[in-house]
């Protein structure tokens, strides 16, 4: 009697576990595999050129019934974000991809990330050396290329001679700091060629018409136009035919957003540098997978190259983005 009660006890016991193991385990397959992957993203903003990652994203989701995509909106918060990324390492997704808000800011986000050792993508915005070191990869475009493209069609069209103005974006992204640079890096290869003007309009189309319209004001040749994105390049664009000056200087733009390419059909804009948001998207995703299949990589940089865009080959484009 004292054994078949023992005996009972132990078979509780031994449920109770069971049950309690089950609950802290993710599906599984019968082969020992998980069901269903779940990937983290945290996006800045489900708005303008994200919207071309989003898309990838999306589609990487839709093509793979065993990956879910699990994508947050910090509303360009920074706060909010890490928010967010903390909440998903709680709850033991197997994947995060992120997309900055504030690249100084992730160093602490993926320490966490790591001690729970769910591994980070980084996409679009390269983080600093620090945070390289921690993540998985990062998967983007290379912006020192995306400048260096850009300066060297227009130095090709001003036929190595002429006087340019700059419009940076937001001061301090990484973006800015790099595409500007192959501005330079190709200005300084023609000694004819002159940077006269220089400023931020902070990727912004309003602000760009804003300081198109002050260096109209303030007199000075400009022969071109180079901006650090498609939004504020399309602002000078507006500010130059409203004033009736626009001419013959050149306007280049960098992204190849569907506005910019369709101002570059028009003829208005006269170059920019297609950065492929979408593959982007499924690459990162792509990537993701591969960190969670344990697989390692010999780059942690995934590039996603610029192209060149104009007139004679933005209907390519064009139909890329409205795939």
């Amino acid at each position: 009697m004292k054994l078949k009660k023992m005996t009972s006890a132990f078979m509780v016991t031994v449920l109770i576990l069971g049950l309690l193991a089950g609950c802290g385990s993710k599906e599984t397959s019968g082969d020992g595999s998980k069901d269903q992957i779940i990937i983290g993203v945290a996006m800045p903003a489900f708005e303008d050129w994200f919207t071309y990652l989003i898309n990838g994203m999306e589609e990487y989701d839709e093509q793979h019934d065993n990956v879910k995509v699990d994508m947050v909106d910090a509303k360009n918060d920074s706060g909010k974000q890490m928010s967010q990324v903390e909440t998903m390492i709680a709850q033991g997704v197997d994947a995060i991809v992120l997309n900055p808000v504030d690249t100084a800011a992730i160093s602490p986000l993926i320490d966490t990330a790591n001690e729970a050792n769910i591994p980070v993508v980084v996409v679009n915005r390269m983080p600093d050396e620090d945070a390289m070191k921690k993540i998985y990869a990062f998967v983007g475009s290379e912006s020192l290329e995306g400048g260096t493209i850009q300066m060297e069609k227009v130095a090709e069209v001003l036929d190595g001679k002429g006087n340019v103005a700059i419009m940076n974006g937001t001061l301090g992204h990484d973006s800015v700091v790099k595409r500007t640079k192959g501005n330079k890096d190709v200005i300084e290869k023609y000694p004819d060629m002159n940077i006269v003007r220089e400023a931020t309009a902070d990727y912004q189309r309003s602000q760009g018409m804003t300081l198109m319209e002050n260096w109209i004001q303030s007199g000075g040749e400009i022969d071109a136009v180079v901006a650090n994105n498609d939004e504020m390049a399309i602002g000078a664009i507006m500010a130059l035919e409203e004033s009736g000056k626009r001419g013959d200087i050149i306007v280049a733009g960098i992204d190849g957003t569907e506005d910019g390419l369709d101002y570059v059909k028009q003829g208005k804009l006269n170059v920019t540098t297609f950065q492929d948001g979408y593959g982007q998207g499924q690459s990162a995703i792509e990537t993701a997978m591969k960190a969670v299949n344990g697989e390692k990589i010999e780059n942690k940089f995934v590039n996603v190259p610029f192209e060149l865009v104009t007139k004679e080959n933005v209907e390519e484009y064009l139909k890329r983005l409205k795939k």
